[in-house]
């Protein structure tokens, strides 16, 4: 098993945006988002590099191939925000509370999600690479038909997790505080978990391969 490694994030003094929104193909440079209000803006195809976002606001923000390279997000917020085949590489998402947030067909690589909560995260078909989930609540996270390799989850509540049709290579579930797989447990090949998880994991194990167990 192969560890995750994770983003290394050196953040330089930060100059304040002070622009009226954001823009389609847009390109953000060494900025810092504090408490701004970008619910509902149109940033598909942006570019952020070292760039800060705190506090912000994120419902239904259009993101959708976006880059986000050596950045931080914290204590971001928002429902339906769309970050299709997005490109997340050496960031830090912390204490965040979203829901429907739309990653499906994206790439990350040494990304840290670390506390708060993410309601149905949509990450069907993306690639994984290096990142860990550490102290934060996944409701029904959907990671079909992912490519998940060297991920970790530490000290995370996985609800109703769905791994239809993923691949999996060095995920480490071990540490995980609770873990529920509501769809995809025959795709766990490639992942380690403790005897605990097995023994939870056991009565649905069973009845993917057809197994009766009778007292």
């Amino acid at each position: 098993m192969r560890a995750a490694r994770r983003p290394e994030l050196r953040l330089a003094p930060l100059e304040a945006f002070e622009g009226g929104g954001l823009e389609p193909d847009g390109d953000y440079d060494g900025l810092e988002f504090d408490g701004t209000d970008l619910a509902g803006q149109d940033g598909a195809g942006a570019r952020f590099m070292d760039c800060a976002l705190r506090g912000c606001a994120l419902d239904g923000t259009r993101l959708p191939r976006a880059r986000l390279l050596d950045s931080a997000l914290d204590g971001v917020r928002g429902v339906g925000t769309d970050l299709a085949g997005a490109t997340l590489r050496d960031v830090e998402l912390t204490d965040a509370r979203l829901g429907g947030t739309q990653l499906h067909g994206a790439a990350l690589e040494r990304v840290r999600i670390r506390g708060g909560k993410i309601d149905f995260l949509n990450l069907r078909g993306a690639a994984l690479k290096d990142v860990v989930f550490e102290g934060c609540v996944l409701v029904e996270p959907d990671f079909g038909g992912g490519r998940l390799e060297r991920v970790e989850f530490v000290d995370c509540t996985l609800k109703g997790v769905d791994l239809s049709g993923a691949t999996l290579k060095d995920v480490d579930l071990r540490r995980a505080a609770s873990l529920e797989i509501a769809r995809g447990v025959d795709r766990l090949s490639g992942a380690v978990i403790s005897t605990a998880q097995l023994l939870d994991l056991a009565p649905v194990l069973a009845g993917e391969l057809g197994i009766t167990v009778e007292g």
